[in-house]
């Protein structure tokens, strides 16, 4: 049986609403795997996401949490509403005559997906990252300057670091689009795509194998809780499975660099890095915290999905008649 469609107004208010609520539920646990992933050995400052989330409070108070949220809560609507109603148009017009797709053809649709979202991916992830890891990146500086006892000169460039923590979005932005161009805010462009085509690949056809265990009739949708808890287990799966992806792409993105931490000219150059210098554990790191914030964020998303709020919204609107 094809999947039931749902009006384009409806998925994109949808999948908007999923983001808005998956986000402020999740984002401080997302701050903690950007800066997890971020630091390098011999330059830790944190040795977990519970000790990293306590001394973010201690140092930045608890809205330190939320630094870089406000680039995630404007861009997420677009993102997700791109991602949901994408890998709906591609499963729609990959089913031939109602016919129920392969897992090939599933895979293809979440591939398309996968690649639509980066338009808005790439930026938003770029300057949330340069916003979360500020606050470890002043942490560090004034730590270092500290154990070294340096000269007051020296401690001002400190001070400076903890005035480039509390840099806005739009300042990054005009920075980088006075420098770089457009250019400059799709920086790791191919690192995105790395990450978010194959999390796509995983997570679409699993959740909906998933969710078809739960459903009882093929006419029938499935129960909330079965979509939430299939959303939340693919979403896991998908997001532990391209964890080294998403690692290379936030050090490619992240445009300060702490003390003594390495530069990357690109893909391969990362990977050979952080492989050399950290070994291939590295490549691991934030997968907990990231598995958490993905988890909760699909779950949300597929209920508020399959659920229609868009659609009881829309219902509610007069039609006007002509």
């Amino acid at each position: 049986m094809a999947d039931k469609q749902i009006s384009l107004p409806a998925k994109l208010i949808n999948g908007g609403i999923a983001g808005l609520i998956g986000v402020t539920c999740v984002f401080p646990i997302d701050l903690a795997k950007t800066r997890l992933q971020n630091q390098q050995n011999g330059q830790r400052m944190y040795s977990s996401m519970s000790d990293c989330l306590i001394k973010t409070i201690r140092s930045e108070g608890y809205f330190g949490m939320y630094r870089g949220a406000a680039v995630n809560l404007t861009l997420v609507t677009p993102e997700k509403a791109i991602k949901l109603a994408a890998n709906d148009f591609f499963r729609h017009h990959l089913s031939k005559d109602g016919k129920k797709l392969t897992l090939l053809k599933e895979m293809l649709a979440g591939c398309g997906a996968g690649t639509c979202q980066v338009i808005v991916t790439t930026p938003m992830e770029m300057l949330k990252i340069q916003l979360q890891d500020a606050g470890r990146i002043a942490a560090q500086k004034k730590l270092m300057a500290a154990q070294a006892q340096l000269s007051p000169s020296t401690g001002a460039g400190a001070a400076e670091s903890v005035v480039e923590a509390r840099t806005t979005a739009m300042q990054i932005t005009r920075e980088l689009l006075r420098n770089k161009g457009i250019a400059g805010l799709y920086k790791g462009l191919g690192a995105t795509l790395l990450r978010d085509v194959p999390f796509s690949i995983v997570y679409f056809p699993l959740f909906a194998n998933l969710n078809k265990l739960g459903q009882k009739n093929p006419d029938v949708k499935a129960p909330f809780y079965v979509s939430f808890l299939s959303g939340c287990l693919a979403g896991s799966t998908a997001a532990v499975a391209v964890n080294p992806c998403d690692v290379i792409k936030t050090r490619l993105q992240s445009l300060q660099r702490g003390v003594n931490e390495d530069s990357y000219s690109g893909i391969t150059d990362c990977a050979r890095k952080i492989w050399r210098n950290e070994g291939p554990t590295a490549f691991f790191k934030g997968a907990y915290c990231r598995a958490l914030v993905i988890a909760p964020l699909f779950g949300i998303a597929q209920v508020v999905y399959f659920i229609g709020i868009a659609e009881f919204i829309l219902d509610m609107i007069p039609k006007r008649r002509d």
